[in-house]
């Protein structure tokens, strides 16, 4: 009786995947929300968005040497340009150690 309840409990205890993860990852009719995301995406970070990101980031150094912005707030603006663009070297090293591979 013992013997069983602890190869009962052996058994409980071991890893295995969880039903519900086995399912698909992509629940069906998502295909078109991920091209509309994937277009986002290749938008936002495309040729056009960094033209106006050099663009920006140009404007706003000019306007902070001649004085007419404050400085915290054109130092805002070029982080945030930083912070887009170097998005996905951010989340890939967050993942990374938050995974501990690597």
């Amino acid at each position: 009786m013992i013997r069983n309840r602890s190869i009962g409990a052996a058994l409980a205890l071991a890893p295995t995947s969880a039903f519900a993860q086995t399912a698909s990852l992509d629940p069906a009719g998502s295909g078109v929300l991920l091209a509309g995301v994937n277009w986002l995406q290749g938008t936002l970070l495309g040729n056009v968005a960094t033209a106006v990101a050099v663009i920006a980031v140009a404007a706003v150094g000019f306007m902070m040497l001649t004085g007419r912005l404050n400085w915290r707030y054109g130092a805002t603006v070029i982080l945030g340009c930083f912070i887009l663009f170097g998005a996905a070297a951010i989340v890939g090293g967050i993942r990374s150690v938050a995974t501990g591979v690597g």
